[in-house]
């Protein structure tokens, strides 16, 4: 990167992003908790301030191309067949069409559009092997198939995170990188800051399961104890009640009104990562980044 970040621009970049996860209502959370995983493992990892920002902007961003997956494939309930998965297939390269034109496409293109090979070969779009794989791209594959591992999906629930650690050791050196896989464990084995991530969608936001029909809820900074909150796949209403470190639910009725289901991004979720943004030295070139923010304490891979 060679020019400053124009920080409004990465917000309107986020916030496109923010709304294409809003459409499957099981993913809620998964770009923060991505991008919040890919900047621990850059840090773990040694890594310089801006591969770890555009690594976690990078993560943030990957699913972009997703705006252009049927529903009916994205949120199918069952195992997909050869052809629907042909079809999710082409995300990484739709995003990275949706970005070329984009001022800040340098930026994130390599976390979006690489994010699926693998060091064996058999990834995708490009197959690339080894660490032929952008470096960036190659973060962002490790931290979203952990999150995909850790989370319930449509077609399966989710699975601890130990069980997690030790698929991304099976796979070492042939889905994921080894060196990333072994600093990521190191993440996990001594630092303990993936509890604070797995399950929440924003700092001391557990996400919340509806208990009519399934889907994850996601509890935005903006509501508390004894506030609404809607379901957005049945349309359900609850009341928020305080418990422990998050909320349980009371139905109290059906969305009154068709509008208070509407996909509105979580604009302080995508904030915190614009503000990890380089600083420039002047209007010109970029300074160092004198600080990342920490943002709080069977397939293997994603859709």
């Amino acid at each position: 990167m060679q020019q400053a970040i124009d920080k409004k621009l990465l917000a309107s970049l986020l916030a496109l992003a923010s709304v294409v996860e809003l459409r499957d209502p099981y993913t809620g959370g998964h770009l923060w908790r991505v991008g919040n995983f890919c900047k621990l493992l850059a840090h773990k990892a040694g890594l310089d301030a801006e591969t770890a920002f555009m690594a976690a902007i990078g993560g943030f961003l990957h699913d972009l191309g997703k705006i252009g997956v049927p529903d009916a494939i994205l949120r199918k309930a069952g195992r997909l067949t050869d052809a629907e998965y042909a079809v999710i297939k082409i995300h990484p390269v739709m995003g990275a069409e949706l970005l070329r034109d984009h001022p800040l496409a340098d930026t994130v293109v390599d976390a979006v559009l690489h994010h699926h090979e693998r060091p064996d070969g058999t990834g995708y779009p490009d197959g690339l092997p080894g660490d032929r794989a952008p470096l960036v791209a190659r973060l962002v594959g490790i931290a979203d198939a952990f999150d995909a591992m850790t989370s319930s999906r449509s077609y399966r629930p989710g699975m601890s995170i130990e069980r997690a650690i030790a698929i991304l050791r099976e796979e070492r050196g042939r889905q994921f990188d080894a060196w990333l896989v072994d600093a990521f464990v190191a993440v996990h084995d001594t630092d303990g800051e993936l509890e604070h991530i797995v399950g929440y969608s924003d700092h001391g936001r557990k996400l919340v399961t509806c208990p009519n029909c399934g889907p994850i809820i996601t509890v935005p900074r903006s509501k508390g104890d004894g506030d609404t909150i809607y379901c957005r796949n049945c349309g359900a209403e609850f009341r928020l009640h305080r418990h422990d470190d998050g909320f349980d639910v009371e139905q109290v009725g059906v969305a009154p009104d068709p509008s208070v289901l509407r996909p509105i991004p979580e604009t302080d979720v995508f904030t915190e990562f614009v503000d990890i943004a380089p600083r420039p030295k002047s209007s010109f070139f970029l300074g160092r980044i004198s600080a990342i923010v920490g943002l709080g304490p069977a397939d293997v891979a994603s859709r």
